[in-house]
């Protein structure tokens, strides 16, 4: 005799159950990726992916309503392993040279086009909202500081090219001080042009072959264009505070 669920259908999981069966099998291929590129065991890549899943889970099951995790979230929850995968060069930056070089400079730049892909996703899903575009851009962040630490760390640049990957923080930090700075900002493609521009600068910089001066002139120029960006909106913010 069968049971009345013989024949029911599988559900899928929920959302955070759904993220948290990806983050296992992210982990995993995250792990493999770090030990290929370093020669030896890495954990720190998947300890840091972990916890920044950790915090997305624990956003995304007070703030996302829908039924499902969606593609879309799922790819950015995959780009967020690939970011981790830049502690890899950060904790051995003679990485970023020869062979093992080119590869995470590929890894990077896998890691930027995949970022143009999750906003039609989520569109095509029906699922686009504001918690999924600030789960991009947080990503896109951590991902920026991330490469400016690594470019710092292989010598490309000097220590101001952190700037360059944490003056977002530094913007957040700021608010706190003038808590007018925290307002909403309207809808502008230039700053989502500038923030392409930012990691692509940084991408471009991991490049074996891009070295000082040349590599200097990069940063300079993309920290200019970051800097005038973010006076932008601040002197905005000012005059509708």
């Amino acid at each position: 005799m069968h049971s009345p669920d013989a024949h029911s259908p599988i559900r899928a999981p929920g959302p955070v159950a759904a993220l948290l069966l990806l983050t296992g099998a992210l982990a995993v291929g995250l792990f493999l990726l770090a030990d290929a590129l370093a020669g030896a065991p890495m954990l720190s890549p998947v300890l840091g992916f972990a916890l920044g899943a950790g915090v997305v889970a624990l956003c995304l099951q007070r703030h996302w309503r829908a039924p499902r995790l969606g593609y879309a979230n799922a790819l950015t929850l995959a780009r967020l392993a690939l970011a981790a995968l830049m502690l890899v060069p950060l904790l051995r930056p003679g990485l970023t040279e020869g062979a093992t070089g080119w590869a995470i400079f590929v890894l990077a730049l896998v890691t930027l086009a995949l970022d143009g892909l999750d906003g039609p996703l989520a569109r095509r899903a029906g699922l686009a909202g504001p918690w999924g575009a600030r789960f991009d851009m947080e990503v896109d962040a951590v991902f920026a500081l991330l490469l400016s630490a690594v470019v710092w760390q292989s010598g490309a640049a000097g220590v101001w090219v952190l700037l360059l990957g944490g003056m977002r923080y530094l913007f957040v930090l700021a608010s706190y001080a003038l808590p007018w700075l925290a307002a909403p900002l309207p809808q502008r493609f230039r700053r989502k042009l500038v923030c392409v521009l930012q990691i692509g600068a940084l991408v471009i910089l991991l490049a074996p072959v891009v070295t000082p001066p040349l590599s200097v002139a990069i940063a300079l120029a993309a920290l200019a264009l970051l800097t005038w960006s973010f006076a932008v909106d601040a002197l905005w913010l000012a005059r509708h505070r």
